[in-house]
């Protein structure tokens, strides 16, 4: 259900052209709670809405006439340039999703999204290296940071 209120909630953002989108990313609850697994989740649904949004792509490679002129009626497309150059970056391939049959699904596991989306946040936390920031800058945002916590109590909630 958390999946379909995401995607509710994404969609019109999306198909009104905003530029960035993190709202209900990993949201559970209206926002009570948030999940990792969710939260990688929402962040594919999101990639997937940028290539709708983008629209129809128009130009020559887009609209592939070199290689229908190539390959011509009761041809197929697999070998031909066109598709070689451009099989890898033509469609979205899901990070989440399992395009494998059902017996290698079987054989693999039989891990759903919510797993496979648990497997990828973690990778991502392990390899996660911090940028370079200039020493002088930390020191300053800390500084910033200890001064608004001592102002600001912590909630006794």
């Amino acid at each position: 259900q958390a999946a379909y209120e995401s995607a509710q909630s994404l969609w019109p953002g999306g198909m009104g052209g905003v530029n960035f989108m993190l709202h209900g990313a990993g949201w559970l609850e209206g926002g009570l709670a948030s999940s990792y697994e969710k939260f990688i989740m929402d962040a594919d649904q999101l990639a997937m809405m940028e290539v709708v949004c983008r629209g129809v792509d128009l130009s020559e490679t887009g609209q592939a006439m070199d290689a229908v002129r190539e390959v011509g009626p009761g041809g197929h497309y697999l070998g031909c340039a066109h598709t070689q150059a451009n099989f890898e970056t033509a469609f979205y391939r899901s990070s989440v999703a399992d395009y494998e049959s059902f017996e290698q699904w079987q054989q693999e596991g039989s891990l759903d999204a919510a797993q496979r989306a648990n497997t990828q946040w973690k990778e991502q936390l392990a390899s996660y290296q911090a940028p370079a920031i200039d020493p002088a800058i930390d020191e300053a945002l800390n500084a910033f940071i200890a001064e608004k916590k001592a102002a600001v109590p912590d909630s006794n909630i």
